[in-house]
């Protein structure tokens, strides 16, 4: 069980990471304490009433005081970010000593493990801002979302934030071949296939491969063509909370993995060449994605069909216009081959992408 007790964050959980401070003289409550902070990833201090000054008690970016030690330490000053620790689910005492001590929640052991680990990770990783993470999907196979998505992870990448892109169509052939990395080294999407609960968001990243500065999340060439739904939250949570931007690239096919990763993100791109018959089939496409997706916008594609601009496409679609998609030719190496979507720095492409994101950017702001 967990309760909270007041809203304020921890001092200290932005981009820094920390030692959680555990006070307790409970031996039991110290072993699972401590070995709840083995499974978060985190080394805490630990003591037995309340630390000196400048040894913890207003450093420490989360603090779990067990029920034994409240009495001791009522007088100590008051700070953000204390939890309150025990074991008596019946004992209405409790609330008495968690606001001796200001204590943000009241934790019952083990009913409240996982929401701990989860908090004791995120002061261990350093959790910030959560990525703005962008899903772009088709209205209609060929539309061009999967070149769309690597332009927007390139110029982000480019502009110097830290970026993933996620390959969230398993039948789509690999963002990592689109991007000319299909034989670099790191971790695909089968390899998470068995994620449950919290993954590191700093483990994930520095296990996926590196190109054109950003890291991507793609499939492999095996027989694996879908991973469970618990693995897709566990993964894209991890993402989110690195920071940055996140671009997820989406089938049109929607199943139980698709769902949750439409439902972490913060806006979604419905790309619709500007055809009548794209039009209808978008249309679909949105009445489903559009059930779950709280922000979703359409970028219209050309060349356009006798009568059809972006404005008349988005009001047929009933959605935000985000913008016209440029038709950029493929731009080829001097060694051969061709680089990403996006790569011109000036092509007509990148100028849309860093529209784009300084739109975007500014509106998560806000609204943050």
């Amino acid at each position: 069980m967990t309760a909270a007790v007041t809203h304020d964050p921890p001092p200290g959980t932005g981009d820094r990471p920390g030692r959680p401070l555990i006070v307790t003289e409970d031996a039991a409550l110290l072993d699972d304490l401590l070995r709840l902070c083995a499974a978060a990833g985190a080394t805490p201090q630990v003591h037995h009433g309340v630390p000196d000054h400048g040894d913890g008690w207003e450093s420490a970016p989360l603090v779990l005081v067990g029920d034994d030690a409240a009495r001791r330490i009522g007088g100590a000053p008051r700070r953000p970010g204390v939890v309150l620790v025990g074991r008596d689910q019946d004992d209405p005492g409790v609330w008495k000593r968690a606001v001796l001590i200001g204590a943000d929640h009241v934790l019952m052991l083990p009913d409240g493990e996982q929401w701990l680990v989860d908090r004791i990770a995120d002061v261990a990783e350093g959790v910030g801002r959560p990525a703005l993470t962008v899903g772009v999907i088709g209205g209609r196979g060929g539309a061009g979302a999967s070149t769309l998505a690597c332009a927007l992870a390139v110029t982000s990448a480019r502009e110097g934030l830290r970026t993933l892109l996620v390959d969230a169509d398993p039948l789509g052939g690999g963002l990592d071949v689109l991007l000319g990395g299909e034989s670099a080294d790191g971790l695909r999407w089968p390899a998470f296939a068995a994620s449950r609960g919290r993954v590191g968001g700093g483990a994930l990243e520095e296990s996926l491969p590196e190109l054109h500065s950003l890291r991507v999340l793609s499939w492999d060439r095996g027989d694996c063509v879908a991973v469970p739904p618990q693995a897709v939250r566990a993964v894209l949570a991890a993402a989110r909370r690195r920071g940055g931007t996140v671009v997820v690239d989406l089938p049109r096919r929607l199943d139980d993995g698709v769902a949750e990763a439409l439902a972490q993100l913060d806006l979604a791109l419905l790309v619709v060449p500007a055809e009548l018959r794209a039009v209808a089939a978008a249309g679909r496409v949105a009445s489903a994605v559009g059930m779950v997706v709280r922000d979703l916008r359409v970028a219209v594609r050309g060349p356009y069909a006798p009568g059809l601009d972006g404005q008349e496409v988005a009001q047929l679609l009933g959605l935000p216009l985000a913008g016209e998609v440029p038709v950029e030719p493929p731009l080829l190496h001097p060694r051969g081959g061709a680089k990403p979507p996006g790569a011109a720095a000036h092509g007509p492409l990148a100028r849309f992408c860093v529209t784009f994101w300084e739109r975007a950017l500014v509106e998560a702001g806000g609204r943050r």
